[in-house]
């Protein structure tokens, strides 16, 4: 299996940039990939919570994930969207970060909301509260299709092991890390968390980002850390997309699973212990 993975550098308009997304999904189904992946936020990245009130929709509306969808069944491919900003009916008002698997007949084959929020102080200037504006999930999901049982996660959830060891447990073969990552954390720790992640559970890690500074409206915006990478189940890193939007292509060949999980069978190796907690 070939895939593509697509690096962006969305502003706060959905609607500008979907026509760029649908380009770089279609360079890569021309490039001969059968698996494309975008990264989070899509759709949009916005700081400013009410603007992106007026501009997100709800998933059964949203233009965005009608667009892609149709993309996937003209191109024939599996799509991975990342994750799109999206309205629910919470009575808080706060939004889903939700990422969808798309089948090459343009189902919906898997969804999944982000299950870790990014409320973190970078620096002194340099603030997030993700859980503000978007609710977490609370349910891990792994999707079976024919070429790979996937685990879908999302950008801050690297972070957290035990996500990932639950889902290669459970079968998981490829998982997926969209991110919009920090610039700042991204060069220090993009690349040594999501080898670590590909080393503990013997998959390969699938990791499209966001890239560069995103315009707001209001003359705000932020920086991401791009270099969208390939990890293969050893470790190493098959690609680097660097700072520039685009697509790259890495060819999978999922028998590395199996050799890799062979030479070092930790995932059945967990035992029981007490300590700290109790």
């Amino acid at each position: 299996m070939r895939a593509g993975l697509v690096q962006l550098t969305v502003t706060d308009d959905p609607a500008e940039n979907l026509p760029i997304t649908l380009s770089h999904i279609a360079a890569a189904a021309s490039g001969g990939a059968g698996f494309v992946l975008t990264p989070e936020c899509t759709n949009a990245l916005s700081s400013n919570r009410a603007r992106l009130r007026t501009l997100l929709h709800p998933e059964e509306t949203d233009p965005t994930l009608a667009a892609l969808r149709d993309a996937a069944a003209k191109h024939g491919i599996w799509l991975l969207i990342g994750s799109l900003g999206l309205l629910t009916q919470d009575e808080d008002g706060r939004f889903a970060n939700r990422s969808f698997l798309i089948a090459p007949d343009g189902g919906i084959a898997a969804r999944y909301d982000k299950i870790h929020m990014f409320d973190v102080n970078v620096s002194e200037t340099e603030v997030y509260r993700e859980s503000a504006g978007y609710r977490p999930g609370n349910r891990a999901i792994l999707a079976e299709t024919p070429f790979a049982k996937i685990g879908l996660t999302v950008c801050y959830d690297v972070r957290f092991p035990h996500l990932y060891r639950r889902l290669a447990q459970s079968g998981a073969q490829i998982i997926t890390v969209p991110a919009a990552f920090n610039h700042i954390t991204g060069a220090a720790h993009w690349e040594t968390l999501l080898r670590a992640r590909a080393i503990e559970t013997g998959c390969f890690i699938l990791a499209p980002a966001q890239t560069g500074f995103h315009p707001e409206k209001d003359g705000k915006g932020r920086r991401t850390h791009g270099h969208s990478l390939a990890i293969a189940p050893w470790g190493e890193v098959l690609s680097d997309a660097g700072t520039e939007p685009g697509v790259t292509f890495v060819d999978l060949d999922l028998a590395e699973v199996a050799k890799a999980r062979a030479r070092i069978p930790s995932l059945s190796h967990d035992r029981d212990f007490t300590g700290p907690g109790s």
